[in-house]
């Protein structure tokens, strides 16, 4: 056992040190997800993506190495995803004019990455690696006042693969990716401000002494292996309480 974890330790720094002589990491996640089993809620929604959130970049130096996280393509692909199965119909916005001026909208929905973090194999001891994603989506009515505000993370992990910890922080940013996708589609009917939209109410803005507090769709981490993930299963036919662990898509 000992021998082992002093071979996964040489063959950390050894991929750091290979990181460090080719200048850097530089990583873009792409996400698919498949058909979400879930009934639409019958409403007509914006999904506002901005320039900003298009191009986001992770970018820091961790150990000496320069790691560049481009998580704003996955970011578009798993938000359409999202909106698409969790909506009737869902207009895609590149600004929040072009959103206001819109007609029959009942609400508009702005997701965005508030904080991304990783650990690789040498931290992790060489077994693994762990990401997380945070996210933040602000809904405003369809003039573009706030409303409310839903926040979730998305945890993801991938064994370690030899001598780069890149292919798999790559692979347990997918799976964190998924595992917030399922967290939002599992449990977003059950929200109020579900059964609100459901029931045909154009979003109004609420007097600033009533307004909505933040509501945050979580549950525990969920540890996703780059070689084996679980196969999506058909959410229960119950409201998921906040708290318990969804599975990832």
């Amino acid at each position: 056992m000992r021998r082992r974890k002093l071979i996964g330790r040489l063959q950390c720094l050894l991929a750091l040190g290979l990181l460090s002589g080719c200048g850097g990491v530089a990583i873009t996640p792409q996400t698919s997800l498949p058909p979400a089993l879930i009934e639409a809620v019958p409403a007509k929604v914006g999904l506002l993506l901005t320039p900003e959130q298009r191009n986001f970049v992770h970018t820091e130096t961790r150990n000496g190495v320069v790691w560049e996280v481009n998580l704003g393509p996955g970011k578009q692909s798993v938000a359409r995803s999202m909106f698409a199965a969790a909506f009737r119909e869902a207009a895609e916005f590149s600004d929040l004019d072009s959103a206001r001026a819109a007609t029959g909208l009942q609400a508009i929905f702005e997701p965005k990455i508030e904080q991304f973090s990783f650990a690789t194999a040498q931290e992790t001891g060489g077994n693994y690696v762990a990401a997380s994603i945070r996210y933040r989506i602000d809904v405003r009515t369809p003039n573009g006042e706030r409303y409310d505000s839903l926040t979730l993370t998305g945890y993801g992990s991938s064994m370690a693969d030899g001598m780069s910890s890149a292919g798999p922080i790559e692979a347990a940013t997918r799976a964190a990716k998924r595992d917030a996708a399922a967290k939002f589609l599992t449990q977003f009917a059950s929200l109020p401000l579900a059964t609100e939209l459901a029931a045909g109410t154009r979003l109004e803005a609420l007097p600033s002494a009533s307004a909505v507090a933040a509501i945050t769709i979580d549950a525990l981490p969920v540890r996703v292996s780059r070689r084996v993930l679980p196969a999506w299963r058909p959410p229960i036919s119950s409201p998921v309480p906040a708290g318990e662990p969804t599975s990832a898509l």
